[in-house]
This record gives structure tokens, sequence and C-alpha cells, in this order.
């Protein structure tokens, strides 16, 4: 009797994951968090007429979605001023990074990002053979620059950048990122992953012709929509490039009720102001309570801020174990030197009063078990 006759690629892989859920973190202490604060979800939800619309929409879920998307990517298309043709809708951005890998990477590919990026990228490119180059951030930032020159080293068919950034909250501004653009080498496709656009600083999107071929640029309805359950995300491409997702995408991912959510969280504007306000004040308040202990606030465009916590990533790692001991999920960078660092998602009060309440005993825990 035989097994599975993986692939040799495959048969070579590790099997992991990009982020370890706190399902399976709950499950593994034997119950809830108090304050879910690590996975940069929307704690304030989505939008009362996009529950509304997707309730709707379960009456009707014995049918298969429409697979072209049509109706969202119509709107999408209005709001961003661009042709349907210019946009893909699939699972998340990370299930369109996948998509996206197995269209250009094959095995051998060169692939350019940064050492402590988004990992979900990473865990793609790997699965499809594609050999990953990295170049140390600048500071707190991604550095374009030496992204851009490692690609023309190395032959880069894609190059990943997010801004603003994940895990570090820093952004480049728009003339920045036209800078980086220009600089892609010929060949190359440069992929902006704009997750929390919705919540950065007036002049941060990049602003491009969408039939500009050397980038293409995913959004989500994960953070500020308040629909990462849902899995809701977009590319906006040149129509030749975005044509291309048509021969290897799931034509029936995206559910009724997702379709339907995204459809109206679009249209509700004032959720959008409200959410960004409410995240505002939420990422002032987990400043506040890591200056309140001796610890350093980063600058954020995002809904979470990432809190220097002065010492190494042995330390972090244990203030990060100690919350998670105290009821509080909350993450951390994984690569040096980020990894002295923890991240800490935007909550409603009562997250963020447990927060403050774990945060001096999970300090004085790490300094007694590891130092720093």
């Amino acid at each position: 009797m035989t097994g599975p006759r993986f692939t040799p690629l495959v048969a070579s892989l590790p099997a992991t994951v990009p982020f370890v859920g706190p399902e399976a973190q709950e499950r593994q202490m034997g119950r809830a968090f108090e304050a879910r604060l690590g996975a940069n979800e929307s704690v304030f939800g989505p939008s009362p007429k996009v529950i509304e619309a997707m309730e709707r929409a379960t009456r009707d879920v014995w049918m298969y979605a429409d697979p072209e998307s049509h109706d969202l990517r119509a709107a999408l298309a209005v709001f961003h001023g661009v042709t349907p043709q210019n946009i893909v809708v699939g699972e998340g951005i990370d299930g369109l990074l996948g998509y996206l890998v197995r269209m250009l990477v094959a095995p051998g590919d060169a692939v350019v990002t940064s050492d402590g990026a988004y990992p979900t990228f990473n865990y793609h490119v790997a699965g499809y053979g594609g050999v990953l180059h990295k170049v140390p951030y600048s500071g707190s930032q991604e550095d374009p620059t030496a992204l851009m020159a490692k690609a023309g080293e190395v032959g880069a068919k894609l190059i990943y950048m997010a801004n603003p950034d994940n895990p570090m909250g820093s952004w480049h501004d728009n003339a920045t990122l036209q800078e980086a653009v220009e600089a892609v080498p010929e060949g190359a496709l440069l992929v902006l992953d704009e997750a929390y656009i919705d919540l950065a600083p007036r002049g941060t999107a990049l602003r491009i012709d969408v039939e500009d071929p050397r980038v293409i640029r995913m959004h989500t309805f994960s953070k500020a929509y308040g629909l990462a359950g849902a899995r809701v995300g977009y590319g906006l491409g040149a129509a030749d490039l975005i044509a291309g997702f048509d021969k290897v995408r799931n034509h029936f991912g995206m559910s009724r009720i997702a379709q339907a959510g995204a459809l109206e969280a679009l249209k509700d504007r004032g959720w959008l102001t409200h959410v960004r306000q409410e995240v505002a004040a939420a990422n002032d308040r987990i400043a506040s309570i890591a200056r309140e202990n001796d610890l350093s606030p980063l600058p954020t465009a995002t809904n979470f801020v990432t809190i220097d916590c002065g010492a190494d990533g042995d330390f972090a790692r244990a203030v990060v174990a100690a919350l998670g001991q105290r009821g509080v999920f909350v993450r951390m960078p994984f690569v040096p030197p980020h990894d002295r660092c923890i991240r800490v998602s935007a909550g409603r009060k009562d997250d963020l009063d447990a927060f403050a309440q774990a945060l001096p005993e999970a300090l004085a825990e790490a300094r007694r078990s590891v130092g720093g």
C-alpha cells in the first residue's frame, strides 16, 4: 500500500503555516483570550448595513455566487476611476498573492522581498518553487531602493512591498513610491500590498496609471471595513495582467454572502469614517500604555501599534507569552532587529483595559525569566 505521491517540491517543504491562529492557541490553553489584539482585525466590526446585506444574502446561499463578481468589480471600478477589466476579486490578499505567484513564478525564478516582511507571500513563493532574495529594512521601513537594486541584480520576476507596512506600521509617501516604480527593472513586477491604505494618512497611496505594467496594487476589505472573516480582497492592475488571473483562479472561490457584504461596505463611507476615528483613538491609547511602562511606541499608519520593548527577541517573545497567559493575544515581528518589538492591534475600551492591566505584569515576568 502506497501513500500520496507528492511532487519533489512539496515533499521537500516543511509543513508550516505563516501564522498560528489565536483559535489554535486557545485550544492549547484550554480557554479563550480576553482581548484579541494580535491579528489586526477590526474589532469595531462591519457596518450594520453590511450585516443586513449579508443576512439577506444567506437566503440565496443555495446558489453559487457570480464567478465574475460582476457587481462588486463594477462598483470598485467606479470607486477607483478604472474599468472592471482592471480589477480582480479574490479570497483576500492572501488568495490573490497565491494566484499571482502561480501565474508568474516557476521553479527557480527569483523573487525579492524584505527580510521580516509579510510571511504569507514567502509561503506562496516557496510553494511554487521560487527563490526568495531578501533585503533588510532601513530602520523600521522597507527600503524601496534596496529592493529594486536586488531585483535588478538577481533578475527578479516579482518584488513584494507593503505600504503601509506590516509588521512595523511604517509608511512611504506617494513621491517615494513613484521613484520606486521608476526603478522597477525590466521584466519585473512590483506587488504593492496596500492592505492598510484605508487607514493611512493622506498622500500615502500610490497615484499611478492603472495600466502601468510595472505594478499591481492589492487591497482588502479585511481591515478598515471589518470583513476579515469574509475573505474579500482585490487587485488593481493593467488589464492584460488582470486577465491572466482567469487562467488560474478559483472561479467559485468568492461566496455570495461575502460579495454582498463587500458591495455594501464600499457604499457606507460614513462607517469607514467612524472606524478611522475609533482606530486613531485606540492607537493613541496603546501608545500611552506603552509609554506608561517605559516602552517606545512606533509611529503607525495602520490599525496596530508596534512597540519597542527595548531589549532583544527573547525578551519580546517572553512578553508575548506572558500576555497570552493573562488572556491578551498579541503578536510580534519575526526577524531581528524588529523582533525586539511587540505588535498590538487597535481594540475597544475593554480590550485595551485588559492590555493595560496585563502589560506591567507581563514585563515583570519577562524580566524575571530572560532579563531585559
